[in-house]
Formats: C-alpha cells, structure tokens, sequence
C-alpha cells in the first residue's frame, strides 16, 4: 500500500471500530498513532513507542504502518526522540533501547 491519506486515515479507523473487540482504549491509541505518524513518520513512532505495542496497533488497525506513513513526516522535528537521534546515527539501536536518553513521547513546538 502507498502512503496513506487523510481520507483513507478516517476510512482505516471506521472500519477498525466496526469490526474491534477488546479493550477501547488500545483501538484509540493505534488510531492516534496513525495519525500522529502521518505527522511524524513511522521512524518518530517506534522512537516513541516499543514494537510490541506497534504491532498490536497494526493489528488493531489492519495494516502495516512501515507501508503506509512516510519514514520521517513534516513534523518530525517536534520530537525530542528524533532530535536527539540526529545527534547519532544508528536509528535502530536508539529503537532497541542500546542508546541511553534518545526514547521518549515527548514533543516540542517544532
């Protein structure tokens, strides 16, 4: 799938809440996260959040984030996870935690 667009955001999410069971609030988070990550790029979320949990969203959500959000979006330097990381240079081992201070949801002005 191509990246997705803001149409298809609100089309993937209707259809996520049509056929969830389960606890609503991971359904509201996975559907924030893929709004967010059109924002922020795939990159940013799994600096934000563990693979575990966007997997789950994924499954939430039916589709791989990876495919349908840019890598790095607009607003990616509103986060303090991405900025801290254009400091290094080994994304994946800030996503694994191997590099101390990098992760965190937070988000500045941008």
């Amino acid at each position: 799938m191509a990246e997705i667009s803001p149409k298809q955001i609100i089309e993937v999410s209707l259809e996520a809440v049509d056929r969830f069971k389960g606890n609503v609030t991971e359904l509201e988070a996975a559907i924030g996260a893929l709004v967010v990550g059109k924002r922020v790029g795939w990159k940013v979320l799994y600096l934000i959040h563990d693979k575990k949990t966007l997997k789950k969203y994924e499954g939430h959500l039916g589709l791989n984030l990876r495919e349908v959000l840019p890598e790095v979006g607009p607003k990616a330097s509103k986060s303090l996870a991405w900025m801290g990381l254009m400091k290094i240079t080994d994304f994946w081992k800030a996503v694994k935690g191997e590099i101390a201070g990098i992760r965190t949801p937070m988000i500045g002005k941008g």
